[in-house]
């Protein structure tokens, strides 16, 4: 069997940005006999595959719920799923965007054999890099992914977030945000960088766009101090800076700052009066890291930025989170909590699913708990080492120790 015609596809889309994307990829199918592709983009809340507009011009293309559906089977477990049908084969796989999930493709085949699953994985990772070129020329995308309408402050916000999920072989991280369309005050960023991942997880005060505009500064103070190479105190001091200067002590964000040393493990993050992350060792959390916190960011704390270490061992991962998720209520009050937070995450995280799909099954549990709107934003960030198999393992616990409630 021939493999997919790429060449041809992106003669396809080299005609201009608005080239139908569905006619890229029956130009890539052709060679594998591959019909009647639909490409679904994953809704800003992780609960809907929406077929793109060009797809949903036909009447027999629906939303596709992705807890409970073939497609929604594909997008969870990133491997491809199929069904007989009279017409032959119908397969959906992941739509991969670099290394992270965007969406799920359709395709129809003639038969179902490793080879052709192989070849339609593939050109599901080529239709998520075509729509990712696109993104930043068209609103196609976007549109395609609200399910519903999206607030001004969601839409600032969302507008100043990196990929929800990226990989290299020795490291991951991944982030999501709720509630997905009325987002305000939380926000996060990262880099992946030759020897490091740098991240920030960031919770601005109040709600709305003034929250949003809080939080769009000090991402952009942390953006601009990383990119001049500066030490991770620096970074720290220069977000308090931004703040203080622009707001002089009536406003402020915590969050946290933290580098991760690809090749070593080595941890190293500063704490602005943010909740401490947890460490999880062996599909456990094993406790919270320890640094001394400073104030938040914008209240203008002039003391010595402290700067906690620690040295992960392969294999472990740090879950850092907003307030907005341990202090999420039932309606009569009952907070969610760190406890049950870090029950929930052990609990789906024995599955050994990826970190993406671990903390969307993480908020929808606080979605669920807090049967109303939440009150604040909920937002997780999964850092994980990967590490080198050069590196010997130390114990781990056999229960996890006491955890400081705060």
């Amino acid at each position: 069997m021939s493999s997919p015609a790429y060449t041809e596809a992106l003669r396809v889309l080299s005609r201009g940005v608005d080239t139908d994307l569905d006619a890229a990829l029956l130009a890539a199918l052709e060679p594998v006999n591959g019909t009647d592709p639909v490409v679904y983009l994953a809704d800003f809340a992780h609960r809907m595959l929406i077929p793109v507009p060009r797809s949903a011009g036909r009447s027999d293309v629906a939303d596709e719920e992705i807890s409970s559906t073939m497609p929604g089977r594909a997008f969870v477990t990133r491997k491809p799923v199929s069904a007989e049908r009279a017409d032959g084969f119908r397969v959906w796989v992941p739509l991969i965007e670099g290394t992270m999930r965007t969406g799920v493709l359709a395709v129809t085949v003639p038969l179902v054999d490793d080879e052709t699953l192989a070849d339609v994985e593939m050109v599901g990772v080529f239709a998520g890099l075509a729509l990712a070129a696109r993104a930043p020329l068209s609103d196609l995308s976007h549109l395609a992914r609200r399910g519903r309408t999206m607030s001004l402050a969601a839409t600032m916000q969302w507008s100043l977030m990196p990929p929800l999920a990226a990989a290299t072989e020795r490291a991951a991280i991944a982030g999501v945000l709720e509630p997905a369309y009325d987002i305000a005050g939380d926000g996060f960023d990262y880099a992946i960088n030759p020897d490091a991942i740098e991240f920030a997880i960031l919770d601005g005060m109040g709600h709305g766009v003034a929250s949003s505009m809080l939080t769009g500064l000090a991402i952009g103070a942390y953006r601009h101090s990383r990119r001049e190479g500066a030490s991770l105190p620096e970074v720290h001091n220069a977000i308090e800076r931004a703040i203080f200067g622009q707001y002089d002590g009536e406003a402020f964000a915590t969050g946290i700052i933290g580098r991760l040393s690809t090749a070593t493990g080595e941890l190293d993050w500063s704490c602005a009066g943010h909740p401490a992350p947890l460490l999880l060792r062996e599909r456990r959390v094993i406790g919270e890291l320890d640094c001394a916190p400073a104030l938040p960011f914008g209240l203008g704390d002039e003391q010595p930025v402290s700067v906690g270490l620690h040295a992960l061992q392969p294999g472990d991962a740090v879950l850092l989170y907003t307030d907005g998720v341990v202090e999420a209520r039932t309606m009569t009050g009952e907070e969610f909590g760190l406890e049950r937070l870090i029950d929930v995450f052990e609990r789906e995280a024995a599955s050994g699913r990826a970190g993406e799909e671990l903390l969307r099954r993480v908020v929808r549990a606080v979605l669920d708990y807090q049967t109303d709107e939440l009150r604040d934003d909920a937002t997780m960030m999964l850092v994980e080492w990967i590490g080198t198999t050069d590196r010997l393992d130390t114990d781990v616990p056999a229960q996890r120790p006491e955890l400081t409630l705060s």
